[in-house]
């Protein structure tokens, strides 16, 4: 089984002036693969909030980590940026599926920095925002997520 922290990352979310829906979603996400939920969050778009609640997850043995927000190219969006300076290894091809498949959904979504990351023993995967769109990224690499957790926690694979 998979443990997850999910953390929102939006500055009206975290100010209470805006009702998160991005980290439901992905909670009921998660829950519907059969993956634990053990920790959420939401922070606004500030890149040391955001850095404290990745590396606290992964202290707590959250093999996959999830943010939705801040993936755009808004003045504010720095969820990229906050992951990258804490990360140990980027894992390209991730936002690169994410990118291409959404694409034929949306063409803002050639927009969108999303990315994946090793963070601490966890794999980090920063999604869009908006719902429907983190849901449809986690769909598009959900394959190559159990291996990569394992990888990441230095567990045996098959591979």
């Amino acid at each position: 089984m998979i443990d997850v922290g999910i953390i929102t990352v939006s500055d009206r979310a975290a100010a209470g002036e805006y009702e998160d829906h991005g980290g439901p979603a992905l909670r009921a996400e998660a829950e519907r693969r059969g993956w634990r939920v053990v920790a959420d969050a939401v922070v606004p778009d500030d890149k040391a909030r955001i850095q404290e609640a990745v590396t606290s997850f992964s202290s707590q043995g959250c093999g996959l980590v999830l943010t939705t927000g801040g993936t755009g190219i808004a003045d504010r969006d720095v969820t990229p940026e906050a992951v990258r300076e804490i990360m140990r290894v980027e894992i390209p091809g991730f936002g690169e599926l994410m990118r291409l498949r959404s694409v034929e959904i949306t063409p803002n979504a050639i927009l969108s920095r999303g990315l994946a990351a090793v963070v601490g023993s966890s794999l980090v995967i920063t999604l869009p925002g908006k719902p429907a769109g983190a849901v449809e990224c986690l769909g598009f690499v959900e394959g190559a997520i159990p291996h990569a957790v394992k990888l990441c926690l230095g567990e045996k694979t098959s591979c």
